[in-house]
């Protein structure tokens, strides 16, 4: 059998290859998507090829990534159970339809993933494989039982990658498992399983790798500017990049300061509750400045429809359907709603806090005359406002009248 297996160099991927192509005779392919992990990629191929596989291919997928899946999703505000970014869980996609290119290109009949039994990314490969290539046998390891029998836990993993002189960064000294890209960088299990343990007192946080401990950043603000055209962020204190370029200069800016730590206790789309940390500095950000440009370019009505639907929309990206119908009906309809939200935002970056300093846009619906308080001749006649009052307030009189209703 000849497998594609999603391949990051870390424990769990280091063991598969060398499971797979040493205890179940299969040809083994390995194929890494870089979304933006930076030196996690270095000699991953060599790695790949001394534990077993018979070839290896890394993708760039980086401008994808931040323009077809990152940009969509910050149109829309995505955010889970109002804590999470969908770091993870919006690279998932990407990286199984890559994948599957892949299996086209060696003739494989089978992909397989790394992803846990319990945890979500096995819904979020295999949704994808059956979305776009139902005719590949998916091999889920963790799903099968003498797989589980041979590692029950990481510590078997960690030592039989020793036994067989397998390099990974894992160990019992730092017994949590980490994933890179662009967006964020997520930790969880081992030591983290506890929702009491702090990752950030002085002996611990050396486990952060995107931005420092607020305690310890810089004493001076620092302000930056953000310009949005049709919902897309295009510049950065006036220079244009592209969206992966912004991303990336973003993270830098914003992890100095301390900005983008989330520590969350999850609800996974399997059921069970999890614990999360999660890095995503220039994401935070991000989002904190699209949101404001919108508070001054979008409709009312229209926001507070597309706000309704949010937690749906970010329940699908989470859960693994960017590839069905549902979730592509709802990027059409926030895609329309963005084609206002034009202008420029200016932020002050302090100590983990982002606090807005500013505001412009050339598609304003702010009008001052309207807004004042001073006694401006404009559309609105504060005469109005009585009628308006009481036809609003009609149904509460005849529900106090007809039904005494009392507080």
């Amino acid at each position: 059998m000849k497998i594609i297996l999603a391949y990051s160099g870390g424990l769990d991927t280091s063991v598969l290859v060398h499971w797979y192509a040493k205890s179940q005779n299969a040809e083994v392919i390995t194929y890494c998507a870089d979304v933006g992990q930076e030196e996690e990629l270095d000699g991953l191929e060599e790695k790949a090829l001394s534990t077993g596989a018979t070839a290896h291919r890394t993708l760039n997928l980086v401008d994808e990534f931040s323009q077809d899946f990152i940009y969509p999703m910050v149109r829309g505000n995505a955010i889970y159970e109002s804590q999470y970014l969908l770091g993870t869980s919006i690279a998932r996609p990407l990286i199984a339809k890559a994948q599957i290119e892949i299996a086209r290109e060696f003739g494989a009949t089978a992909v397989a993933h790394g992803a846990t039994g319990k945890g979500n990314d096995q819904c979020r490969f295999e949704l994808t494989f059956s979305a776009l290539a139902p005719d590949l046998k998916i091999l889920a390891p963790w799903r099968d039982a003498d797989f589980r029998k041979t590692f029950p836990g990481r510590q078997h993993m960690i030592e039989y990658c020793h036994d067989h002189k397998i390099d990974v960064e894992a160990s019992t000294a730092k017994p949590y498992s980490m994933d890179r890209n662009l967006w964020h960088i997520s930790y969880e299990a081992g030591i983290l399983e506890d929702p009491w343990f702090d990752p950030t007192t002085p002996e611990n946080r050396a486990m952060y790798k995107l931005s420092v401990d607020p305690e310890i950043a810089p004493d001076e603000a620092q302000y930056i500017e953000l310009e949005f055209k049709n919902g897309d962020c295009v510049a950065v204190d006036g220079d244009s990049a592209s969206p992966f370029e912004i991303i990336k200069k973003l993270n830098e800016i914003a992890g100095k300061h301390g900005i983008g730590r989330v520590d969350l206790v999850e609800n996974r789309f399997v059921g069970m509750k999890s614990r999360g940390v999660y890095e995503t500095p220039g994401g935070t950000v991000l989002l904190h400045a699209h949101r404001q440009l919108e508070t001054l370019t979008m409709d009312r009505d229209l926001m507070h429809l597309r706000d309704s639907l949010i937690p749906r929309y970010a329940e699908l990206i989470y859960y693994g359907f960017w590839f069905a119908p549902e979730r592509e009906a709802l990027q059409a309809l926030i895609d329309e709603s963005q084609k206002t939200v034009s202008g420029v935002v200016r932020l002050k970056l302090y100590k983990g806090n982002i606090t807005t300093v500013g505001r412009k846009s050339d598609q304003s619906l702010y009008d001052l005359e309207i807004a004042s308080m001073d006694d401006e001749e404009s559309d609105y006649q504060p005469e109005d406002a009585g009628g308006f009052i009481r036809l609003n307030a009609l149904r509460l009189k005849e529900r106090s009248r007809k039904q005494g209703f009392k507080a």
